[in-house]
């Protein structure tokens, strides 16, 4: 566009001053006869019989398109002696009569004979007693006009050719020039699927700079992440240790209470082995290349809770269109899913329905699943649907849990690229869309 701009200004430009060009040099031929008329009027030899065409024989062919008159403008009516070639017509005046003085000469266009449009020098010359006079020369414009446009049109093919010229230069360029960009990028995306560690190679000495200062961020979030991670471990083996000591006295124990307390420092134990593994996965990246069947997941998961909620004789219904594979560690696709199913269960009335298929917004370079949970319990009011999803936030405390579920599951989607929705469902109560990607 710039490009253009500039061609297309700089076009006028060019045209304009040609324009000015062309017309000074046809003028200086029609002042040459100008002033061979003037110095005739002076010696008064105009006044012959047959003025003569004063050395351009189109003078004399009729409306040729070259004309001259001489007009005595001291008298009333004025008196014009014109060239043959006006054949009884006679030239527009350009100025003013009676204002001007005795050297004052015009330049410009005006329409002539057969509406012609003819350039014109004119003069206004005083004789003193012997009279004052208007001295006119036309020529008709179409040399002038024949000329411009060869010159633009000219002007105008070579500036396309230097446009397309420019413009394929600087698509060379562009190709060419910004290779190691898009070498960058491929690096990139390769260390954020876990291929690579960091920019490597050689990379012209204007973007060297840019490799070395990605690759000292990568380095500094490698180091966050680590310094993260350990502290994770570090709180982690810190509770264990009090937890060892509970679990031994419960042991020691007999009873309802040493039983309840040797089974939550168990399920203890197993929550802080699973985060500290999420937490190591997280920190290195390792779950880019993870995938999990979504299937067997879905259904040893619906069978479970169903068994777990046998006392009210759910109906569970589950769809799956077709194999896939969610790119997702098994152990965090079974939370998700078991917490969506779990809830789903605790506040259906009598049926559960599970729908996993292709996510209508997938494409080919970035494919997703969605699996959505309906249920037909009472669903969620609009002012509940962004409260529930805040963490420990419980709706009713009548129904058993902790509160995370659903802030659970939206953190480990997030975490893999994924999202959780929450909709009415067509039967009636509370429908929960799960997407993650795919393999």
């Amino acid at each position: 566009m710039w490009t253009t701009a500039i061609l297309v200004i700089g076009g006028l430009t060019l045209s304009s001053y040609y324009v000015r060009s062309v017309e000074n040099g046809f003028d200086q031929r029609l002042h040459v006869h100008l002033k061979t008329i003037v110095a005739r009027v002076a010696d008064g030899t105009f006044q012959s019989a047959d003025p003569g065409s004063f050395g351009e024989p189109r003078f004399e062919i009729p409306l040729s398109g070259w004309y001259w008159q001489i007009t005595r403008i001291d008298r009333d009516p004025p008196e014009a002696t014109t060239s043959k070639s006006l054949f009884e017509e006679q030239l527009p005046r350009l100025g003013a009569s009676g204002a001007d003085g005795q050297a004052s000469v015009r330049e410009g266009y005006a329409a002539g004979p057969e509406g012609r449009r003819l350039r014109i020098v004119e003069r206004i010359i005083d004789l003193g007693q012997d009279g004052r006079y208007l001295i006119s020369i036309g020529a008709a414009s179409n040399e002038i006009d024949k000329d411009v446009a060869n010159f633009n049109f000219a002007l105008l093919v070579c500036f396309v050719l230097l446009g397309l010229g420019l413009v394929i230069t600087t698509g060379f360029q562009v190709k060419f020039g910004l290779k190691p960009l898009a070498r960058i990028r491929a690096q990139l995306v390769e260390i954020r699927n876990g291929d690579r560690a960091r920019l490597d190679g050689a990379f012209p000495r204007e973007i060297a700079p840019l490799a070395g200062e990605l690759n000292a961020l990568i380095d500094s979030n490698r180091q966050i992440v680590e310094r993260a991670r350990t502290h994770v471990g570090n709180l982690a083996h810190g509770l264990k240790t009090p937890l060892s000591v509970i679990a031994n006295e419960a042991n020691a124990g007999d009873g309802a209470f040493a039983e309840k307390v040797r089974e939550q420092a168990v399920l203890m134990r197993r929550q802080i082995d699973h985060h500290l593994e999420r937490a190591r996965l997280s920190a290195g990246i390792a779950f880019a290349g993870e995938s999990a069947e979504v299937k067997p997941v879905v259904e040893g998961l619906a069978r479970a809770i169903e068994k777990i909620h046998r006392d009210r004789a759910i109906e569970v219904e589950i769809s799956i269109a077709e194999p896939l594979r969610m790119r997702c560690e098994r152990q965090d696709l079974e939370e998700m899913v078991g917490n969506l199913v779990d809830n789903a269960f605790k506040w259906a009335n009598a049926k559960v329905a599970i729908t996993v298929e292709a996510s209508p917004e997938a494409t080919k370079a970035q494919p997703s699943a969605r699996l959505t949970v309906d249920d037909d319990g009472p669903g969620l009011t609009d002012a509940q649907f962004s409260e529930v999803m805040a963490r420990g936030r419980r709706l009713d405390e009548t129904k058993p849990g902790s509160g995370l579920g659903l802030a659970i599951v939206n953190e480990l989607a997030a975490m893999y690229g994924g999202s959780v929705e929450l909709r009415r469902s067509a039967m009636g109560g509370l429908r929960c869309e799960l997407t993650l990607p795919t393999v």
